[in-house]
């Protein structure tokens, strides 16, 4: 039986739909989680939930250790990774409230740990990360999202920033010019992690407002939580279908 894993970024800091959940504090050769693990059952499988920036949404995305919450999620034997992000649009057919989940990465951050085998502690290791998510994966999330009636995007590319600071408009026209369809803060170095680690990972991530320079209004802080508050009780409803399909 699959062991799941899932990655909560902003506003899912908590996972109650976890039922006979237990909280463990682990530490890794990598360092301390961002959060305790919770393990329990989820759709009827066996399920590992972490909260990415923590508990208490306190760890800026550049500052968390990546190394240490995929190595803590591969100790408790998951053998798939369902990350949960929050994303702005740039393709203008990803609106707010959409879900994506894309198919390709552009990496423009800087400074974070990328490779457990950069040859420091580890011996220095290539990995293939042409498809840098599990289509496997990625069809369970599509396929579980068609039967729940979501608005959900089967594609896209992800551009990966730095933050915590959102882009400039000269940023985000940039991003489009290079093909990014979304952006977020997250999805690296997570993704080639777990691809090091040979867990199979896809994102699934919520649009919550245009990126900068594409709308006529200001982007708002309170709008894009509210647009979280509004629409992350489909994403928990997803997930728990997506735990139930790895029991069928």
């Amino acid at each position: 039986m699959t062991c799941l894993g899932i990655i909560g970024g902003s506003g899912l800091e908590h996972f109650p739909e976890l039922e006979g959940s237990v909280s463990l504090s682990v530490a890794t050769d990598w360092g301390t989680p961002s959060s305790p693990l919770q393990k329990g059952q989820l759709g009827g499988v066996e399920a590992v939930f972490l909260s990415r920036h923590g508990e208490t949404h306190s760890i800026a995305p550049h500052l968390i250790d990546y190394r240490a919450n995929i190595a803590a999620l591969a100790e408790q034997g998951v053998e798939a990774i369902v990350a949960v992000n929050v994303v702005g649009g740039i393709d203008p057919e990803m609106c707010p409230g959409d879900l994506v989940v894309p198919r390709q990465i552009i990496d423009y951050t800087y400074g974070r740990e990328h490779s457990f085998f950069d040859g420091r502690e580890q011996p220095l290791q290539h990995i293939d990360f042409t498809y840098p998510y599990s289509e496997s994966v990625r069809e369970r999330i599509v396929s579980n999202a068609i039967g729940l009636g979501l608005n959900l995007h089967s594609h896209g590319v992800y551009g990966v920033t730095q933050g915590p600071r959102l882009e400039t408009a000269a940023e985000i026209e940039r991003m489009a010019r290079d093909g990014c369809d979304i952006v977020g803060m997250t999805s690296m170095p997570e993704a080639a992690l777990a691809r090091e680690l040979d867990i199979p990972y896809a994102c699934l991530a919520l649009v919550v407002n245009p990126a900068a320079g594409l709308s006529e209004t200001e982007i708002s802080m309170d709008a894009i939580d509210q647009m979280i508050t509004e629409k992350m009780a489909e994403v928990r409803r997803l997930l728990v279908a997506i735990a139930r399909s790895f029991d069928q």
